[in-house]
C-alpha cells in the first residue's frame, strides 16, 4: 500500500504545479521576491509609500462551483474567486498587492485544476495583484472525486491619507451605479434550486436570454472593478465612498459604506434589471424582496460621490467598457436604503 493506492497522487500534484508556473509567473509584481514553491510568498510594500495600510478580505465563490463543475467550465470560477476577494478590499481606495488561494479537490483534475488556476492568474493580471501563492490538497474521501472547492485571500494597499472609508459622505452627496454581468458570485444555493425544480436544461438555448444558454448567462464571471478604482483614484476625481455589491443586495450591501446620520436613497426606476433577473425571478415564483436581498439585480458596485457633474465620472467609466448610471443620492436619516420596491 502507497500514497497513490489511498488516492493521493504526489506526482500529478508536482506536473500539476509545473503546468500552471507560467500563468502565475506572469503576475508577478515589481515587490514580490522569489519564486513558487517556497513555503511562504514574499513580497515588499510598494516604494515611496509614506504610512501604508495593509487591508485584507477573503472569500470563495459559493455553490456557483457545482453548476459550473456540472457543466465543465472552470476558468471563470478562478476570476470569480480574485474578484470577490478584490472588489470587497479595493472599495477602501486600497490597490490589490498579493493574491493567494487554495484549491481543496478529492482526486486531482489536472486539465480542470489548471483552467481554475488559469482563471485566477487571469483575475490577478486583470487586477493587478501578483499571484503570490497557494495550496492544492488533495482529500480523498472528503470531497468526492472530481469534485473541488475554493477560498481565496488578497491583501491590498493604501496610504493612510488616502483611506476612503466613508467618513466624508454627506446628504447631498451623488449616488454612481456600476453595473453587474450578472449573478455575479452570489444567489446560487437559490439559482441552483429554481434550475432543478423547473428541471432546465442548462445548453439549451433560452429565448428569454436573447437566446443563450442558462450555463452561459449563469456562469459568466464576476466583473472585476479594481481597474475602475485604480483609474478614478489617478483622474483625481473625488470618491467619497464604494460599496461592492454581493450577498444581500444593494439593502445589505450599500449601507455598509455609510456614516452614522446619512441613508441612501435609490432610483428603483433609473436601469432596466437584466433579463436574467427577471428569467430566475418567475421560474422560481420569487417574491420581490428576496429578489432584491439575495441578487445584485444588475448593479455590481456603487460609487459615493460629492454633489458635482457625473459627466467625468460616466465618462471615464464608459472609456472603460463599462455602464455606469446615476441611481440616487445620500439624505439625512438613520443608515439604510431608501427607494427600492415595497418590502425589499
Amino acid at each position: 500500500m502507497d500514497y497513490r493506492s489511498a488516492g493521493v497522487d504526489v506526482e500529478a500534484g508536482r506536473a500539476f504545479v509545473d503546468r500552471i508556473r507560467s500563468s502565475v509567473e506572469a503576475t508577478r509584481r515589481p515587490e514580490v521576491l522569489g519564486g513558487l514553491g517556497g513555503f511562504g510568498g514574499l513580497c515588499r510594500l510598494p516604494a515611496g509609500m509614506r504610512k501604508p495600510i495593509l487591508v485584507a478580505g477573503t472569500d470563495g465563490v459559493g455553490t456557483k462551483l457545482e453548476l459550473a463543475q456540472n457543466c465543465e467550465l472552470h476558468h471563470g470560477v478562478g476570476i470569480d474567486l480574485v474578484a470577490m476577494c478584490a472588489n470587497d478590499v479595493i472599495t477602501c481606495g486600497a490597490e490589490p498587492l498579493f493574491f493567494l488561494d487554495y484549491i481543496a479537490t478529492g482526486k486531482l483534475s489536472p486539465d480542470a485544476m489548471a483552467e481554475v488556476v488559469l482563471g485566477i492568474a487571469e483575475g490577478c493580471r486583470l487586477s493587478g495583484c501578483a499571484l503570490l501563492g497557494g495550496e492544492t490538497a488533495e482529500m480523498p474521501g472528503f470531497y468526492p472525486a472530481g469534485r473541488y472547492d475554493l477560498a481565496g485571500f488578497c491583501v491590498a494597499v493604501v496610504e493612510e491619507d488616502e483611506l476612503i472609508d466613508g467618513s466624508k459622505i454627506t446628504a447631498g452627496d451623488r449616488l454612481l451605479a456600476v453595473a453587474s454581468n450578472g449573478v455575479h458570485s452570489n444567489g446560487f444555493s437559490l439559482v441552483r434550486r429554481i434550475i432543478s425544480d423547473n428541471n432546465i436544461d442548462l445548453h439549451a438555448a433560452q429565448p428569454a436570454l436573447g437566446g443563450s444558454s442558462a450555463a452561459t448567462a449563469l456562469l459568466q464571471p464576476t466583473q472585476l472593478y479594481a481597474p475602475l478604482v485604480k483609474v478614478l483614484r489617478a483622474s483625481g476625481l473625488a470618491l467619497h465612498g464604494m460599496a461592492h455589491i454581493t450577498g444581500g443586495g444593494i439593502p445589505e450591501n450599500l449601507p455598509r459604506c455609510l456614516p452614522q446620520g446619512v441613508r441612501a436613497h435609490v432610483d428603483s426606476n433609473s436601469w432596466v434589471k437584466p433579463a436574467l433577473f427577471s428569467w430566475l425571478q418567475q421560474l422560481g415564483d420569487v417574491p420581490e424582496a428576496d429578489m432584491w436581498h439575495t441578487f445584485n439585480q444588475g448593479v455590481g458596485f456603487v460609487l459615493v460621490v460629492p454633489d458635482v457633474s457625473l459627466n467625468p465620472y460616466l465618462e471615464l467609466i464608459n472609456g472603460l467598457g463599462l455602464n455606469a448610471w446615476p441611481l440616487g443620492q445620500i439624505e439625512a436619516g438613520c443608515p439604510g436604503v431608501t427607494g427600492l420596491p415595497a418590502g425589499a
